[in-house]
């Protein structure tokens, strides 16, 4: 059984798109770095020293070289070491990207990907950390996808790469990069590219998640599972275009949400979802929906405080048996608090 880390799929992702397409350029802050965009374009500037273009802070002015190259038959791949950073091309990404195809009656297409470095990690503090995906979800003509493992990867990056002809917005949470995924998870053989799979079946409670709370959802359900409490998650993989379908029937069968995302509850994911159920019939909840995000605040630096900031395992536990046990009490015990940073590899970058 082969297995591999996130960080190995975004190099043969970034790697199969510089070999197969000579179009293809990757623009950026620390893609010729000797690190290479924390090991994601490693060496590639020596393969193709014209194709991967180490940039200034200048991200405003990178994407309008982006835009225009994308007019003129370049696929360019511009990376954010931060997606803090990536505030800087929202002029340029959604007052003309995302509406060029449509204000030129399909005459002009922009296809780019914009890679974003989303998540915690060793203090990141305010500026650093934060999961800005449902304001780029809210625009339409723009793809958001925050792939949660290897195969939605290579899946997603190479139909972007191939096949869409409109920009396409990567989220990579940075605690995912270290981790070593086994390559037998079926359930993600038939994703749809831009849309959401069920990452795991279950019966009682479904549990909508993005990005790393995959993963956190996942290890809690395994935990839940030893008191009899069989959860599905659905991995909402592509947060503008999510499987409405997929979601509205597991609650059908469940009766019970909740919702784990890497952002801010307020006009968020979370709100999202519980608008995609109780727009089509909210009778399909037994027990109103729960949503876990961070904090209503900015990102504080301190460890201690970063803990708290954040939603976890412990916490999707303990709002899993409220949705299920409601007001009863129970007996089960809820797994000791564990800093993320500390159960998941550190975070190795060169910043």
């Amino acid at each position: 059984m082969s297995s591999k880390t996130y960080r190995e799929a975004l190099a043969d992702a970034m790697h199969s798109a510089m070999y197969n397409f000579d179009n293809t350029i990757i623009i950026g802050q620390g893609v010729a770095d000797f690190k290479g965009l924390f090991g994601t374009t490693s060496n590639l500037a020596k393969m193709y020293p014209k194709r991967v273009i180490e940039t200034p802070l200048a991200e405003d002015s990178i994407a309008g070289i982006c835009l225009g190259a994308a007019l003129n038959g370049i696929y360019p791949i511009n990376t954010h070491i931060r997606a803090d950073f990536g505030l800087l091309v929202f002029n340029q990404l959604i007052n003309l990207g995302a509406k060029y195809k449509y204000m030129f009656g399909g005459i002009f297409e922009v296809p780019i990907m914009m890679r974003m470095i989303v998540g915690r990690s060793w203090g990141q503090g305010a500026q650093h950390s934060q999961s800005l995906q449902s304001l780029l979800a809210h625009i339409p003509g723009l793809v958001v996808v925050m792939p949660s493992s290897p195969k939605s990867i290579i899946n997603s990056y190479r139909y972007a790469i191939e096949k869409h002809r409109s920009p396409v917005i990567m989220f990579e949470h940075r605690l995912l990069y270290e981790i070593s995924f086994e390559d037998n998870d079926q359930l993600y053989d038939n994703v749809s590219i831009f849309g959401s799979v069920i990452a795991r079946v279950g019966k009682d409670l479904t549990i909508v998640a993005t990005s790393i709370m995959v993963l956190e959802s996942k290890r809690a359900a395994i935990y839940l599972e030893r008191f009899g409490i069989d959860v599905e998650i659905i991995d909402l993989n592509s947060i503008s275009h999510p499987d409405e379908s997929l979601i509205i029937e597991s609650v059908r069968k469940t009766g019970r949400l909740l919702v784990c995302d890497t952002s801010w509850k307020a006009y968020g994911v979370a709100a999202e979802i519980n608008r995609i159920i109780n727009e089509h019939d909210p009778k399909l909840l037994k027990e109103p929906s729960r949503s876990l995000t961070m904090q209503p605040s900015p990102c504080p630096t301190a460890k201690v405080l970063e803990d708290m900031y954040y939603p976890d395992m412990k916490d999707i536990v303990s709002a899993a048996i409220k949705l299920i046990k409601g007001g009863i009490e129970t007996n089960i015990e809820l797994p000791k608090k564990e800093s993320m940073t500390s159960y998941y590899k550190h975070f190795k970058g060169p910043f």
